[in-house]
């Protein structure tokens, strides 16, 4: 008696071991595993601002315009641009040859549809404050043509930040929270909740030759220490934006790599004007002269990082330098006796949210401490990350401590923040004056009559303002030595990872 086994099975099992061994492979030699401090706050691109989620977004998302390592404006999705005399007009020309993840070509279309969702004020988009100057937008013989009210001379460059997706992803715009589609380098792939999102190599990308990994792996590790040790030991390979004490371990660490560029980002206390106890200025005048920048920065980036005034002092041709604002000298009397004036009663206790960050965290602990000796009782509310997004975006609550992304030009910093009902106005900040001032600037062409309108905007912010700025720190990145080309920007983003390869 014979039996006759079947090959079948064996020979599906042989190519399913043959096929996972390749992807094993394929993921060790070219997945890029990436150290995240924290998960995204969701990944639509348009209504999320969130460090960590645009950090994930530009490699998959693009935006007409685009921003290089030397901070010039570049082409993106679009190969070319005109500006009308008048400054009233822009035409764009699209790219040839790009498609969306999902395989359709892009067309003016998902252009005009994907910035006229951001203009809606029913999107609630933070980046909606980049085109509040917009008359229309409509197509003409195949371009994109945008029609202002008024001229918007950092428009071109401001586009950068502003997503395209497809017109069909509009329809039901829900999901791109968890399944973003964009013209990208790098394509989604999963998100497993508070454990990673890998993104997988584009490879119908419009840029011949990129990307040239195979993907990335945001893999989200809370613990600092934890991240560390996994560089350390070549878990990770790639660390962004890494705070000042673990950069320090990280360069004596064998097999690693640093690197270090300015940071146009800065830290900050941000006050809700719109009710008690910073409805009053002389309050918000009073939490300045109670900090000590100096100590900030060496508390929290031994050093490393340089004391922020409204504008960053990289900007070397904008910037007012911090020594001609008064309330930077720290002077924890001065704020007391401006809490007297105030007429309120004292120590006054007010909560501080604060962003789930590590050089956050670091900065309110130090923030607590310096506000109580300048007569406030201070209570820090730890949240984590989709909380704190939320609040902020409802204007609930008194005050908070956390990072902003910053840009090459002062409109960036300035129109969408402080501008009355603004889409990053949270603060809920009005003054008439400044909206004039911030008009102004936005429309004049000659340089030197911008420079004096934003050395007056400064000049109002500083002290009274609704933030208190507190610093700029270098931007540090860590990688393994095998890790190659990859780029850092002043920016944050990580748009160089598409030039990125992993040696063997």
């Amino acid at each position: 008696m014979s039996t006759r086994v079947s090959r079948r099975p064996l020979t599906r099992r042989l190519a399913a071991l043959a096929a996972g061994l390749a992807f094993a492979g394929l993921a060790t030699a070219q997945v890029l595993e990436i150290a995240a401090d924290g998960s995204p706050a969701g990944l639509d691109p348009h209504v999320v601002p969130a460090f960590n989620t645009v950090l994930i977004n530009k490699n998959i998302y693009e935006g007409l315009t685009a921003i290089d390592k030397d901070l010039k404006i570049v082409p993106g999705l679009a190969s070319s641009w005109t500006v009308a005399k008048d400054g009233l007009t822009y035409r764009f020309k699209l790219k040839q040859g790009v498609k969306f993840h999902n395989g359709k070509a892009l067309t003016p279309a998902d252009v005009i549809g994907s910035l006229n969702r951001i203009r809606d004020p029913k999107t609630g988009s933070p980046y909606a404050a980049r085109l509040s100057m917009v008359k229309d937008i409509v197509e003409e013989k195949g371009e994109v043509v945008i029609h202002l009210n008024t001229p918007s001379v950092p428009l071109v460059g401001q586009l950068e930040a502003l997503a395209i997706v497809p017109a069909e992803a509009l329809a039901n715009a829900a999901n791109l929270q968890k399944v973003p589609v964009g013209t990208g380098p790098f394509k989604f792939d999963k998100w497993v909740t508070d454990a990673y999102v890998s993104l997988v190599k584009n490879p119908d990308y419009h840029n011949a030759g990129q990307p040239k990994l195979a993907g990335l792996k945001f893999n989200i590790v809370p613990e600092s220490s934890t991240r560390q040790a996994g560089m350390a030991n070549g878990t990770y390979q790639f660390f962004p934006s890494v705070d000042a004490v673990t950069i320090n371990a990280l360069a004596r660490a064998p097999g690693v790599v640093t690197t270090k560029v300015p940071d146009l980002g800065y830290s900050l206390v941000g006050m809700n004007v719109s009710k008690p106890p910073f409805d009053n200025p002389k309050v918000r005048e009073a939490l300045n002269y109670a900090l000590n920048r100096h100590e900030i920065v060496r508390g929290v980036y031994l050093g490393r990082a340089s004391i922020a005034g409204p504008l960053p002092a990289v900007l070397t041709e904008w910037a007012v330098p911090y020594s001609e604002y008064p309330c930077y000298q720290s002077n924890p009397e001065k704020a007391k006796a401006l809490l007297k004036e105030a007429g309120v009663a004292t120590p006054l206790a007010i909560t501080i949210n604060v962003l789930p960050n590590p050089v956050a965290k670091d900065t309110a602990e130090i923030v607590q401490a310096q506000l109580e000796k300048g007569g406030f009782k201070v209570t820090l509310l730890a949240q984590e990350i989709g909380k704190f997004v939320a609040d902020w975006r409802a204007s609930n609550f008194t005050a908070f401590v956390s990072l902003n992304g910053g840009g090459v030009d002062p409109d960036d910093y300035f129109y969408r923040t402080f501008y009355t009902g603004a889409s990053t106005n949270v603060f809920k900040f009005s003054d008439k004056e400044m909206d004039k001032q911030l008009d102004a600037g936005r429309a004049a062409t000659n340089k030197v009559e911008r420079k004096k309108i934003y050395d007056a905007v400064q000049k109002s912010l500083a002290c009274q303002g609704p933030i208190a700025f507190l610093a700029n720190g270098d931007l540090f990145t860590a990688m393994r030595s095998n890790v190659k080309g990859f780029e850092a920007i002043p920016t944050r983003s990580l748009v160089y990872l598409r030039n990125t390869t992993l040696d063997k």
